[in-house]
């Protein structure tokens, strides 16, 4: 059985082959093939549609894939055989939508899983939990109730209880699309300092200027397949399909 130990740190953090999602007659994915590197930041962009986040979703299998393989540090997920919850815990995601308890403090929604999961004691869960509020500059908000903090301030939560499970990639579905316009710029520099710590990161975003700053590479997807990827000066600045050429045209 494929465990936590087998990972492998010599392979690429996320590597995707022939991956296809069909959603009854739909098929929403067209034969991914599709890798992330140690301590790269791979930026997917896309319309609405394009498949974006459903891919990311595949690569920790809370979508089921129709066929292809995933791997995560070199042990394949598909298999039937790997311990699919020992993986996740070395996969932080931040959604959309912030997904936490409401009537948890900011604190304990910090420490649950890390108890639950990673099996650590109190003191453990909640030194490890101010650390990680302290990072996105939340530390002040400890006792806070969800509703009692903007959506900025709940996706930065979010973020640091992703953190707190110490994984080894973090996987970002539009982490700012349900944002009010000024609180994006908080959630986007917390980001930024994971990136430039080292992190691995697949983020799926319509932030174009995060994508060419904070980007090692950015992959444009339309229909269900990748139309283009590269170097961000090169899919933004100077993209080479008409399909990427049009879809800049309108979000630049």
């Amino acid at each position: 059985m494929a465990t936590e130990s087998s990972l492998r740190k010599d392979r690429p953090a996320i590597e995707v082959r022939g991956l296809y999602k069909s959603f009854g007659d739909n098929e929403v994915l067209k034969g991914i093939d599709f890798h992330v590197d140690q301590g790269e930041v791979v930026c997917v962009i896309g319309p609405s549609g394009s498949g974006k986040s459903t891919l990311l979703r595949c690569v920790n299998r809370l979508e089921e894939p129709t066929k292809g393989t995933i791997l995560v540090e070199g042990v394949d997920i598909t298999d039937e055989e790997t311990d699919l919850d020992k993986i996740r815990t070395r996969i932080g995601m931040v959604f959309q939508q912030f997904n936490l308890f409401p009537h948890l403090s900011v604190l304990r929604n910090l420490t649950l899983a890390q108890q639950r999961a990673k099996k650590r004691g109190k003191s453990e869960a909640v030194e490890t939990a101010r650390r990680n509020l302290a990072k996105v500059g939340l530390d002040n908000r400890e006792n806070a109730y969800p509703t009692q903090l903007s959506g900025g301030q709940q996706q930065r939560v979010a973020i640091a209880r992703a953190l707190s499970m110490n994984p080894d990639m973090m996987l970002f579905d539009e982490p700012t699309s349900a944002l009010d316009p000024e609180l994006v710029g908080d959630v986007l520099e917390v980001m930024r300092q994971l990136a430039d710590e080292g992190m691995t990161m697949m983020v799926v975003t319509h932030e174009m200027g995060f994508a060419r700053e904070v980007g090692d590479r950015v992959v444009f997807m339309d229909g269900g397949v990748v139309v283009e990827q590269g170097k961000p000066e090169d899919v933004l600045g100077n993209p080479q399909h008409e399909r990427t050429k049009a879809f800049l045209s309108k979000v630049l």
